[in-house]
């Protein structure tokens, strides 16, 4: 056979009865027997057509041959025609199969036509990259679990590649118990040679690239034929799809990862945000096949939630849409959910859509397709690893999220298993052997980008608990994550504060799991765990939550017996916690305590937060002088120890009393004060606090344009630092200085973001009705509305009676006196002022001055 006259195996060529059965039969992974039992005909009339004994066989036999063999289109009329001898067009007439490169030829390919690929265009890009680089190996091996899309992604890349291989693209279909001979000859078939050497003459050096299908069903088999295939042709190319590596020295390994799945922070989502995860396009695009409809608002955060749930594999989405024509999304949810490793998928043709190397049309699935569970596909993967690397994949698995390498060596470094026996596992090659199967995912460049992927980690669980393992493995766990807590936490304050709150934003859903699992296990690494959490609770407005695991574990017997000290900072967060939603009144006696056992144990930092905490306290309780005597102590005590940012803290708590009475002056001078003394701890956000209390001085002086400039900066460094905290009580200064300056548009934007259910809703003391009251009040009385304006302002005075700000209160009073003629505003305004010690400001003497000239 004159190799010129037969360009492709599988385009067409005229290639001889026996040489096409032959081929077909190699790439379907059949012995003679098999297709001879498969298509009802003696083993020996197959014998006989492959050796070219049967010149012309029956035409009923020829159909069962194809009919057995799977064959349509194209490639079952070339193979009956050649019973005939009939010739038979060159290619096939589908275009998908025609490459043109760039040198205007056409390229051979023998392969399905590429799939349609959602989300993967990264992926086949770095593919098509890695295949036809000068400089990369000549073997690449896609690896992944089952379902994840590696003969899809295959397919994609070598189409796409094609214009690059004047030799032509080839496939064959690795079956169970090829061997070399076998697997060595189809390769040679599907590029139109008989033997591996006629391959090398029919090339003739020009590039070729052969892809491999399910390296797993034989890898040895495969490992020696590519391994001949590089010797004897050094032109060719090769691809392989498995679940795990071929092994060659040079091999190029490139995991398959799932797609990219919403984090639970997107549940809520919208459809627009949601449909640009790719594994969210997959989902809707295969439901799209099965109903008309999309998934409606009520269904988006149970998609979200499935996609995740199927680890964004592929194959596993296609079969959970398919299902959306009995079921809604929150009926899948509720109904695989929480199986999904049970979730049937198939191996063989059906995980291969349109995959036939000797076929290059559609086929269906076959008989040979093999029913598996996802449980099977992990298992196959996880059956890989060494009894040692199975033990630490096990442990890993108790992180619900990502973690870093340092979290891996200190989960593997430390005997948790039942013999206590340590685990003695280099993490770094773990973790990469880990990726080259496909169990492993990494994303992004940050510390913590690693995550198994969530088949794989239930799976993993589910061994850990049948090994008996999995309560050590979690108690370590909650140990890990405690060290972590309480590493990160003293950096909670300072310069270093946001990057410290996005750490543990990174791995808050192992900080909760492990929370739960110690409270039950070991309270007491719990407690500890929990009072390391108050600041970031604290910043991530989780007050309420935080403040009830602190007084649970505080409750718990057995955490009766740990150091006074460590009891004294769990006290002290408590009572920090509820100052922020109101009930700080509740927890002075526990901040009585944890003063006392603080100072005994001569702990200054603790008696400084304690005072700070109290200082807080009393403030929220109305008691002022108490508040600014724990202030004044705060600062003498910070002095005397030389503690910068404690000084820094304390001269702004002591100006916001000085705005309080009206103190305006001397309030300007601790602020400034403060700014400085921030500047030389290097801590931002303590400037940006000055700044807001500046903004307010600046109002209250009567400098509306002026405020309302030094209020927006606050507000973009407060954006800029990442903490919601302090931004509505800036933006109700910029909002009064706005109403005040007559700037009614711009006053509107403001409220419309402060009232409840804005962007800048519930993060104050002051109820959203206070604020939104002033403004509102002031906008009306400036419109000469009295009558509006008064019953505006005596919404703010209702909520300022059960603020912590006096100044608010009196604000209010002030508005409401100014809108009305009753006497008694201004005697309950009298005695506000007498008690608290506040003095009025000019503006707002000479507002009830004007009341007292209306006739």
């Amino acid at each position: 056979m004159n190799p010129d006259d037969d360009h492709s195996r599988w385009s067409g060529g005229q290639m001889g009865l026996p040489d096409l059965l032959r081929g077909h039969r190699l790439t379907a992974g059949l012995t003679q027997a098999e297709l001879a039992g498969r298509a009802g005909i003696g083993v020996r009339t197959v014998r006989d057509v492959e050796r070219g004994r049967s010149s012309r066989p029956q035409r009923t036999t020829v159909e069962l041959l194809a009919t057995a063999l799977g064959l349509v289109g194209a490639a079952r009329s070339t193979f009956v025609a050649a019973a005939r001898h009939v010739p038979t067009p060159r290619y096939p007439e589908s275009e998908s199969l025609l490459h043109v490169g760039p040198d205007g030829m056409v390229r051979p390919t023998t392969l399905p036509p590429a799939p349609e690929l959602i989300g993967r265009e990264r992926d086949v890009a770095e593919l098509v990259g890695m295949l036809t680089s000068e400089v990369t190996a000549r073997l690449v091996s896609l690896v992944g679990l089952a379902g994840v899309g590696k003969t899809a992604l295959a397919l994609s890349a070598s189409h796409a590649a094609a214009g690059h291989f004047p030799g032509g693209v080839a496939g064959v279909l690795t079956g169970e118990g090829t061997d070399v001979a076998e697997l060595l000859a189809a390769s040679a078939a599907v590029f139109g040679a008989a033997r591996l050497p006629e391959l090398a003459t029919r090339l003739a050096g020009q590039p070729a690239l052969l892809l491999v299908d399910a390296v797993e069903r034989a890898p040895g088999t495969v490992a020696e034929a590519v391994h001949q295939l590089a010797t004897v042709v050094p032109s060719l190319r090769v691809l392989v799809t498995g679940r795990h590596p071929v092994g060659l020295r040079g091999e190029r390994v490139r995991p398959v990862a799932p797609l990219d799945t919403p984090s639970p922070d997107r549940d809520e989502a919208g459809p627009v945000v949601l449909a640009r995860f790719p594994a969210v396009a997959l989902f809707i695009a295969r439901l799209k096949l099965v109903r008309p409809n999309p998934p409606t608002a009520a269904e988006l955060p149970a998609l979200a939630r499935l996609v995740r749930r199927l680890g964004g594999l592929p194959l596993a989405i296609e079969l959970m849409a398919a299902r959306g024509r009995i079921l809604d999304l929150n009926e899948l949810l509720d109904r695989y959910g929480d199986r999904v490793l049970d979730l049937a998928t198939f191996s063989g043709a059906a995980e291969r859509p349109g995959w036939s190397a000797a076929d290059p049309g559609p086929t269906q699935r076959t008989p040979a397709a093999v029913v598996e569970t996802l449980r099977d596909a992990v298992a196959t993967s996880y059956l890989l690893l060494t009894l040692q690397e199975r033990a630490a994949l096990r442990r890993l698995a108790t992180f619900g999220n990502r973690w870093s390498v340092k979290l891996a060596e200190e989960m593997l470094g430390v005997g948790a298993e039942p013999a206590g026996t340590l685990l003695v596992v280099d993490p770094v090659a773990l973790l990469d052997r880990l990726r080259e199967l496909g169990l492993l995912s990494i994303r992004g460049v940050g510390p913590f980008r690693f995550r198994l992927l969530d088949a794989v980690r239930e799976f993993a669980v589910e061994q850990a608990a049948g090994a008996g393992e999995l309560t050590v493995a979690r108690r370590h766990h909650a140990r890990v994550m405690a060290r972590l807590v309480a590493e990160t936490a003293p950096y909670l304050v300072g310069a270093d504060l946001t990057a410290a709150v996005h750490r543990l934003d990174d791995v808050g859903g192992d900080i909760s799991s492990a929370l739960a699992h110690a409270a039950v296990d070991e309270p007491v690494t719990a407690l500890g765990l929990a009072a390391g959490l108050v600041r970031w609770w604290r910043f991530r407005g989780r007050d309420v939550a935080g403040r009830q695991w602190l007084r649970r574990l505080l409750a718990d017997p057995r955490t009766a017996d740990v150091a006074p000290v460590q009891r004294a900072w769990a006290l002290l967060g408590v009572a920090r916690l509820a100052a922020e939603h109101g009930a700080g009144a509740e927890e002075l006696p526990a901040a009585r305590a944890a003063l006392a056992a603080l100072q005994s144990a001569g702990d200054v930092a603790g008696e400084l937060e304690a005072r700070t905490v109290l200082g807080r306290l009393f403030t929220g309780t109305g008691d002022h002088d108490e508040a600014r005597g724990q202030a004044e102590a705060v600062l003498a005590l910070a002095t005397r120890h030389g503690r910068i940012r404690d000084m820094t803290v304390a001269q702004n708590n002591l100006a916001w009393h000085g705005i309080r009475v009206g103190d305006l002056a001397t309030a300007r001078r601790r602020l400034a004060a403060a700014d400085r003394l921030a500047a030389q701890c290097g801590e931002q956000r303590l400037r940006v606090l000055a700044m807001a209390n500046l903004a307010e001085v600046t109002r209250l002086e009567g400098r509306y344009d002026v405020a309302v400039d030094q209020g927006r900066r606050t507000l973009a460094a407060l954006t800029a630092l990442g903490d919601p905290g302090h931004h509505r009580r800036v933006l109700g200064t910029v909002g009064l200085a706005l109403a005040l300056d007559d700037r009614v548009a711009e006053a509107a934007e403001v409220l419309a973001e402060l009232r409840p259910g804005g962007p800048a809703a519930g993060l104050s003391w002051m109820p959203a009705d206070g604020i939104c009251g002033l403004i509102e009040g002031t906008l009306a009385l400036r419109r000469g509305d009295r009558e509006l304006a008064a019953e505006w302002f005596a919404v703010a005075a209702e909520a300022g009676a059960n603020g912590q700000d006096r100044r608010d209160l009196v604000e209010a009073l002030v508005g409401l006196a100014a809108s009305t003629a009753d006497p008694s505003v201004l005697d309950r305004l009298d005695e506000i002022c007498r008690v608290s010690g506040i003095r009025l400001l000019p503006p707002e003497v000479e507002a009830l001055a004007a009341v007292a000239r209306r006739p």
